[in-house]
């Protein structure tokens, strides 16, 4: 099956989110949705979620399901806005458990704090399957850059998150907490075991030095030949090496701090304090 794919590309972030929908039929899924923040001013906005649904609406398409690939740190999701809207249940992996202790301590959230996953829908491992109409959807667990990272493989897409980038920009970063190069690489490992046909939707594109335009689709064939990080079968270890020297040069996505505060919730807010405001906290020398 060749479900249809329409990306929507967030400039202030660089995130890509998808809408994967039946070729033959209404149903579909939102995948990596983006809720748009003004760090300075501590405001949202919802344009980049209202062309997704303007664009769901327009086509005539029924949401199932809202995925989440993982925990994302640069950016806010959308989830709760767009299910209010437009339908469907809100899922990710079900390591979220492990992100939700690791950061509630990171926060001091508390004991009010659920560290269950119950803030999501449906919690998703690997092995498993869900349907987005008649079209079936596998899920594949591929930790590394988060603990609760996931691959979708709808028919011949795969959506695989941060854990692949574009061939010519390579792989995602380990560093934070809970991630492991040893597990990226045996996650890409697992992603390319699948047909060399598979399309492969990538979470974020940077444009790579000599790139014109930004770009998002690829194939496993195509990444096993030149992605610079992992192609040609490059041996572990020296991917690990790589991987944490770079890793180690980089600075924190700017966003990271509302951002998982806010995905560790399933895109809720915190709690309002007693005031009716509410508030991210900012952990001095955490990360």
């Amino acid at each position: 099956m060749t479900p249809n794919v329409k990306a929507f590309f967030d400039d202030a972030t660089n995130t890509v989110s998808y809408v994967v929908s039946e070729p033959q039929g209404r149903t579909c899924a939102i995948i990596d949705s983006v809720l748009d923040y003004d760090a300075a001013a501590g405001r949202t906005d919802t344009a980049s979620a209202d062309e997704i649904i303007a664009w769901v609406r327009e086509n005539k398409l029924e949401v199932a399901w809202i995925l989440e690939s993982h925990v994302h740190a640069d950016h806010l999701s959308a989830a709760p806005y767009l299910q209010e809207a437009l339908g469907g249940k809100i899922g990710i992996g079900a390591n979220i458990t492990v992100v939700q202790d690791t950061f509630g301590k990171v926060f001091n959230e508390g004991t009010e704090f659920e560290r269950d996953g119950s803030q999501f829908d449906a919690l998703f491992a690997d092995g498993d399957s869900f349907h987005i109409g008649q079209m079936r959807a596998d899920v594949m667990h591929t930790p590394g850059h988060t603990p609760a990272c996931l691959t979708y493989v709808v028919g011949d897409a795969a959506f695989v998150g941060d854990t692949l980038f574009m061939p010519d920009f390579g792989t995602a970063r380990c560093d934070f907490p809970g991630g492991s190069a040893q597990d990226l690489y045996n996650s890409i490992h697992k992603i390319l075991s699948l047909p060399d046909e598979t399309r492969i939707f990538v979470g974020h594109d940077y444009k790579a030095p000599g790139r014109d335009e930004f770009a998002w689709e690829t194939t496993v064939g195509e990444q096993k030949a030149l992605n610079i990080h992992v192609g040609e079968g490059r041996p572990m270890e020296e991917f690990v090496s790589m991987r944490e020297q770079r890793d180690a040069k980089l600075g924190m996505p700017k966003l990271i701090l509302p951002s998982i505060q806010t995905n560790m919730r399933a895109g809720q807010f915190p709690e309002p304090e007693d005031n009716g405001q509410r508030y991210f906290k900012v952990p001095i020398n955490s990360l």
